[in-house]
């Protein structure tokens, strides 16, 4: 029996509820989504920096229905819920996230992320008041689906130059009441921080591994108080990794010993289930 829409939006809810944080691994096809899910994990989630390399271009770098189309990749590449990474839901209007949320639900998302970075160098951050009105826009549409989508507010204070945790604090806090279900705070330097963004806010808190000195583990998250562990491009750049590692050998010394250290195709078709 298939699983429903419903169903994956309902076991996705659940998760944050649980007794304990959660890791929501992000895949960057189809096939790093089956082996995902062979490994176990409850459910996934897109990276737009991976998503838009499968296109050889940076992060941010595809337009709405390029991302959407991506997603549903992933959303039909297994039963697990899909939560869907989708910037700063392409546009700047409240309107426009708001708009962006119905389409990502089409596709089979179960929920999205949605950040307060402009895109703008020079003015990297949306105003609060306008970062408020986009979240309770998305939030309306979200409410008005006919099965709980999760919708994450990210603030990204942390990401820029002269970051302010009360500030960071003060904008999850008006996020929350705004009617976020998640909250997001990528970059935080210790758990110290961790720790005080996660007592500040009463919804869930999505930790994002995946910088260099700035992650840590799901035992030392879980006491900070966090329930959800997203990985951002951490798998897409680990596998890249290897693929770097086995073409330079290749290239500069002519030999395969590479061979030697990878999973077999069986073994990789296994985990896909095909």
């Amino acid at each position: 029996m298939s699983i429903t829409q419903i169903d994956k939006a309902v076991r996705f809810r659940a998760l944050h509820d649980g007794p304990g944080p959660f890791v929501i691994p992000n895949p960057w096809d189809a096939g790093s989504a089956r082996i995902l899910a062979g490994l176990g994990f409850q459910a996934l989630a897109t990276s737009s920096a991976a998503s838009a390399s499968t296109l050889g271009r940076k992060d941010h770098g595809l337009k709405r229905d390029e991302a959407l189309a991506h997603a549903r990749l992933i959303v039909d590449a297994t039963d697990l819920p899909v939560s869907a990474d989708l910037e700063q839901g392409f546009g700047d209007a409240p309107e426009v996230v708001a708009e962006t949320i119905g389409l990502a639900a089409e596709v089979g998302l179960v929920g999205c992320t949605i950040e307060d970075s402009t895109g703008n160098q020079d003015s990297p951050l949306y105003g609060v008041g306008l970062a408020v009105e986009r979240i309770a826009a998305a939030a309306q549409t979200a409410r008005a689906l006919p099965f709980p989508f999760m919708l994450t507010a990210r603030a990204h204070n942390f990401l820029y130059p002269h970051p302010s945790l009360d500030d960071t604090i003060s904008r999850l806090q008006a996020y929350e009441k705004a009617g976020a279900d998640v909250l997001f705070a990528p970059g935080l330097p210790d758990l110290a921080a961790v720790s005080t963004v996660c007592a500040a806010v009463s919804k869930p808190f999505n930790f994002m591994a995946g910088i260099k000195g700035k992650s840590f583990s799901v035992g030392d998250l879980a006491g900070a108080g966090v329930r959800r562990i997203s990985l951002a491009t951490s798998l897409y750049r680990a596998a890249m990794t290897g693929f770097l590692e086995a073409a330079r050998e290749l290239k500069d010394t002519g030999q395969f010993a590479f061979l030697d250290r990878c999973v077999t195709t069986p073994e990789l078709n296994k985990l896909m289930k095909i």
